[in-house]
Formats: C-alpha cells, structure tokens, sequence
C-alpha cells in the first residue's frame, strides 16, 4: 500500500510539474491583409484597345430598325429583335482562350493613357473618361451639383438632402468626406485662434499705453542746428577831406594925411 501511494504521487507529482511547464498556445495572428492594386494595372499580355472621345461618348451605338431605340450593347439589340420577330443571334463563346483586353484612355494628359495603366473593361473606361473628361450635363435640383455620369446623378439623388453633417460653424454638408474636409480644417483654424487669444498681451508704457497699440516707433532725435554765420564787417570808410584853409582877411587901416 505504501509503494502505491508513493507512487501514485510520484505520478502526480510529475504531471503536476508537466502543466507548470505547458504554456498557453499563441494567439493566432491575424491574416495579413491583401494589397490593392491600383486602378489601371492589367495583365501585361492583354490586348491594348484605344477607343475614340465619340465612341466613349456614344449612349446608342446599336439602334433597331424597326423603332429606332438604341442601346449600348450588341447583345442588348438582339434581344430587343425577338420582340420584333426580327432574326436575331447572340454570340457564343468559344472554346479557346479568349485574350483579354484592356482600354487606355484617349486624353494624352490622363494617367491611364499610358498601356500600363489601361483600365480592364469597357464600361469602366466609358465612365472614367465621362467623368473626369467629359461634360456634366446632370445637375441636381437641390444642391445644385452636376454629374456627367447619369448612374451618379441618380444615385446622388435618392440621398441628396437625407444625410445632413452640420459643422460648429453651422455649415450643412450632405457628403460625409466634405464634411470631413471641412472639419480639419474648422479645427485647426478654431486653433490658431485659440492660440492667438490665449497668448500674454505686450507689456504697457509708463504712462499706461500699450506698446503694440498702434503708435509709431518712436523716432532717433533731431541733430541741433548749425550755428548761423557770423556777419562780415563792414568795409573802412574814407576820412572826409579836411576843408581848404581860407585867406585870413586884416581890417583895411586908415592912412593919416
């Protein structure tokens, strides 16, 4: 009994000490995320397709020539033909690899000009050059802001004065990123002002007077004027000629007989 008991703990003992030993698992890192891809990065062995301003522009490139009504999209017009009675066909993928193709943008000036930055699809090359090139033909009723793409002046409008952010100056914003914008700036000119006030007025003159009230700076005095000439002296003036001496005249003497 006593060997038992010893070594049951023994065995105790030892599996005490095994759970002292085993630490916890890590935590489980989290998955790292993937990097987006910037827009305009295709495949560099797609094929490179370089569309006019008109056919970017164009919203009916393919028209019935039963009721004229247009559509973007041949596969589009040939269902509308089965309305018609009208033959129609729809194109079928074949069995070998199709290449893919990118669309560069037609304005020179533009960063996905460039083939290495060509957009992936044509729907997305339509709206880029609507949007950032094209005329803003849709304008909202409410806030007055214009749209070149129709999709976004629909969507802008279902919203449109919905969602309001007010600002502590007490301007309405209906966009949230405006409001952001607006915000940081708000705040740090609510700072400066902050600042300006909180900073120690300039010290006063003797007599009570700011120093920064506005008077000119005082200015260096005057030098003392030169002493004026001292007058010449007037020039000698001739003695007068003394008078000519005159003939004393005698008392004529009685002569006697």
């Amino acid at each position: 009994m006593e060997v038992e008991t010893s070594s049951g703990t023994a065995e105790r003992g030892a599996g005490a000490g095994a759970g002292a030993q085993q630490q916890p698992p890590p935590p489980p890192q989290p998955p790292a995320k993937k990097k987006r891809a910037l827009p305009g990065m295709p495949d560099p062995d797609a094929e490179v397709i370089a569309l006019s301003p008109k056919t970017l522009l164009a919203t009916n490139r393919f028209v019935c020539e039963i009721c004229n009504k247009g559509f973007q999209r041949d596969q589009n017009l040939q269902l509308h033909r089965r309305g018609h009675n009208l033959p129609w066909k729809l194109r079928q993928r074949s069995g070998k690899e199709v290449r893919k193709r990118v669309y560069v943008c037609p304005e020179p000036t533009c960063v996905h000009h460039d083939p290495s930055r060509a957009l992936g699809d044509l729907t997305g090359i339509k709206k880029h050059f609507c949007r950032k090139h094209g005329e803003k033909k849709w304008k909202c009723d409410k806030c007055s802001k214009k749209y070149a793409v129709q999709s976004d002046w629909k969507a802008h409008t279902k919203t449109c004065g919905s969602r309001e952010y007010r600002c502590d100056c007490g301007t309405l914003f209906s966009r949230r990123d405006s409001f952001i914008t607006h915000r940081a700036f708000c705040d740090a000119l609510a700072e400066e002002s902050a600042k300006a006030r909180a900073a120690p007025p300039p010290p006063a003159d003797e007599d009570g007077t700011s120093a920064s009230a506005g008077a000119p700076p005082p200015q260096a005095p005057l030098p003392p004027p030169a002493p004026a000439p001292a007058p010449a002296p007037p020039p000698p003036q001739a003695a007068a000629p003394a008078p000519a001496a005159q003939p004393e005249q005698r008392e004529a003497v009685p002569v006697p007989p």
